[in-house]
């Protein structure tokens, strides 16, 4: 949306009120119920399982697609920092500043009803969209201290194998992800007969939305077997997806690569920050990317202080 004007005022786009559905309750990782399973997040100190961040990611690509059209579903990058854990019932709202002409970048963000922060992100276009917000972040990190739930973790480790990966229509996409791209849909917050129908999509076939790329990233990470301690219970803390020659699409498949990238720790948590990349089914083209920061509670972790202590 380029806009001819003669004001320094920024503009926002804003879509409606939505409900996000919680879909992980029976998500199970490591032996033992997630975060997403009320019981143990009301063990962990928190009200309710909360919804999975990614999910709201769904609420911006109308919004996008507004200021950069179909480009953004093949180019384009979101970078987002989780703020506030949102439990069913609760609505949420998506914003996006509209760029000035020519500008391939932009700040996004994600608010309650009640104004509460959800998430706030940086969008981007192609490869020259600038810095995002997660890589302003890791350049912020501070060397994290002594580790104990990922003490054996290294930066620069990478999965032992390439995991191989799909996402059919009705495929059950395991125990972290307890439902298919079906069942995704009929709850989804913006839904879009690209999502189904090859007919309405721009490219001829059903792509995957923005969310569920998240669950196809990680479909199979357990496969790189990072030595993480456990038992222990983790959330998204940032994450950022990007499509290189995108968009994914339904029924493809995809070669995934994993890596550690950077390692951090905040009073409540350690922290394992992983690059998943995308490929063809070849292996030899990158089509996507995620970077996703694994926080892992420190409290979940039986004996924490006695071994920080050691």
């Amino acid at each position: 949306m380029d806009l001819e004007t003669g004001f320094d005022t920024r503009l926002v786009l804003s879509g409606p009120l939505r409900k996000p559905r919680q879909m992980l309750s029976d998500q199970e990782y490591g032996g033992h119920a997630s975060i997403h399973d009320d019981s143990m997040a009301e063990k962990l100190g928190f009200r309710a399982g909360p919804i999975e961040g990614p999910t709201h990611f769904s609420l911006f690509p109308p919004l996008l697609e507004q200021i950069w059209g179909r480009a953004w579903f093949e180019t384009g990058c979101i970078s987002a920092h989780y703020q506030n854990m949102v439990v069913e019932g609760e609505e949420v709202r998506a914003f996006a500043e509209i760029p000035r002409k020519g500008a391939r970048k932009t700040r996004v963000w994600a608010e309650k009803a009640d104004g509460s922060p959800v998430l706030e992100a940086s969008a981007s276009l192609g490869p020259d969209g600038g810095e995002t917000l997660l890589e302003e972040r890791l350049k912020q990190l501070r060397p994290p201290g002594k580790l104990v739930i990922l003490a054996d973790l290294r930066v620069g480790m990478k999965g032992p194998q390439d995991e191989r990966v799909r996402m059919d229509p009705e495929q059950h996409m395991g125990a972290l992800y307890p439902f298919s791209l079906v069942g995704k849909l009929a709850v989804i917050t913006e839904t879009s007969p690209w999502y189904s129908d090859p007919q309405a999509s721009p490219w001829g076939r059903p792509i995957v939305p923005l969310e569920m790329v998240s669950v196809l990233a990680e479909y199979s990470s357990r496969q790189a077997a990072f030595p993480v301690k456990g038992p222990a219970v983790g959330l998204f803390a940032d994450q950022e997806i990007r499509m290189i020659e995108g968009p994914l699409f339904v029924g493809e498949d995809y070669v995934v690569r994993r890596e550690i990238v950077a390692l951090s720790e905040s009073r409540r948590t350690e922290s394992y920050w992983v690059r998943a990349r995308i490929f063809d089914s070849s292996g030899r083209k990158q089509v996507a990317e995620m970077l996703l920061n694994h926080a892992t509670l420190k409290h979940s972790y039986a004996g924490y202080e006695d071994a920080a202590r050691a």
